[in-house]
């Protein structure tokens, strides 16, 4: 479908709509000089479409909205990407620290890779977490309790986020619902939100592990600015003006 003169909202929205789902995100100005309409235009287009959940509107565009799949079904989706991803985060690991490990498919697949005889301590909301460190040598693990949520894979709530305040860590890893170079991380979860803002506060430095969906994903809830992240691991096929864009933010970049 190509962008025409003249065209109604509702057409205009659906092309926009088709741009998203095979681009991921939308810039509003190269939008409103396709379409030669004024920026309010494609404005209130990217408001309905936000409105309807198919987008979710960020700095000078918009990104596609992406639903999130139950864990067990997220093991199984790009495993080798992630056990690759998570090698290299793996490797910015010291020895004897503590590690926050938030619960997420990617860092299920971290756990699985960190380094054994290193004196670790690792504090994780997340059954498959713990239960791919236990019992290995130089590991200790930390359970943070609370209500199970199935979908997320993990504690949540009240009582694991007074938990995770009592601790202080070296190094967290947040899951990654959604993350850009502009606003930084995303999640979809209200109460996943507040859990992953408390572990990075009480975090040294913070590791983001993201597939290349998560790059162009969307999310409701804003979790933290891009400069409350250290460390970005992303795929080898990243583009350079991805990954410059996280450097000029300051982010340390790890393919």
């Amino acid at each position: 479908m190509n962008a025409v003169d003249g065209s109604l909202p509702r057409e205009r929205q659906q092309w926009i709509l088709d741009r998203l789902r095979r681009d991921g995100r939308v810039v509003a100005a190269d939008l409103a000089q396709a379409f030669r309409v004024s920026d309010d235009s494609i404005r209130r287009d990217l408001r309905d479409l936000a409105a309807q959940g198919l987008c979710r509107r960020v700095y000078g565009g918009a990104l596609l909205a992406q639903p999130v799949a139950p864990l067990g079904e997220r093991h199984h989706e790009r495993a080798e990407l992630k056990r690759a991803l998570a090698g290299v985060a793996a490797s910015l690991v010291g020895e004897k620290q503590i590690l926050f490990i938030d619960a997420g498919s990617t860092n299920t697949a971290l756990a699985h890779a960190l380094p054994e005889r290193r004196g670790l301590t690792v504090v994780t909301n997340a059954p498959d977490v713990a239960m791919a460190v236990l019992g290995r040598p130089g590991f200790d693990v930390l359970m943070l309790g609370g209500r199970l949520d199935p979908h997320i894979g993990g504690a949540i709530g009240s009582r694991t986020v007074r938990q995770a305040q009592d601790i202080r860590a070296d190094l967290c890893f947040p899951g990654v619902c959604a993350i850009d170079a502009a606003s930084g991380l995303w999640t979809v979860d209200a109460e996943e939100t507040v859990f992953k803002q408390v572990i990075i506060e009480a975090s040294g430095e913070t590791v983001a592990i993201a597939t290349p969906d998560k790059l162009v994903a969307s999310a409701t809830h804003h979790t933290a600015p891009i400069g409350a992240i250290t460390h970005l691991v992303v795929s080898a096929d990243t583009s350079d003006a991805a990954m410059a864009a996280y450097r000029n933010a300051g982010v340390a970049v790890h393919r």
